[in-house]
């Protein structure tokens, strides 16, 4: 038996938000992510969840009072996802600009106080 599911990384980011609902709605309409696992809680709200974003799984679950957490993820036009990201509700966190790392990037915060730091490599680094 292998040590982790197939189609796993090693390390997954794990959030905690005070209402995964929200979190996992923000993510499918940004990333067309779909939830891989949800578990519920004997009230109803999510224990624990995962996501797939392109080739990583990301894991969450609900706490109340939960600190702001941030994710960093790489997307093929940044522009694009920037917008997605404020149709699905997000608040601009930080504007789109290249910063002179070679991306191009912006933060968003989600409707669960999650910033999402999207970003596109414009110039490769050395």
């Amino acid at each position: 038996m292998a040590y982790k599911p197939e189609g796993y990384t090693s390390v997954a980011p794990y959030l905690i938000v005070p209402d995964a609902t929200l979190l996992l709605d923000f993510v499918a309409r940004v990333f067309s992510s779909e939830p891989v696992l949800v578990v519920r809680s004997e009230h109803g709200g999510i224990r624990h969840a995962e996501f797939r974003i392109d080739d990583t799984i990301v894991m969450c679950g609900e706490a109340s009072g939960a600190p702001a957490s941030n994710v960093h993820v790489y997307v093929d036009d940044v522009d694009a996802a920037f917008a997605r990201a404020l149709e699905a509700g997000g608040t601009e966190v930080e504007p789109l600009r290249e910063k002179g790392d070679g991306d191009r990037r912006g933060g968003i915060a989600d409707p669960s106080g999650t910033v999402w730091w999207l970003s596109t490599q414009i110039t490769p680094r050395q």
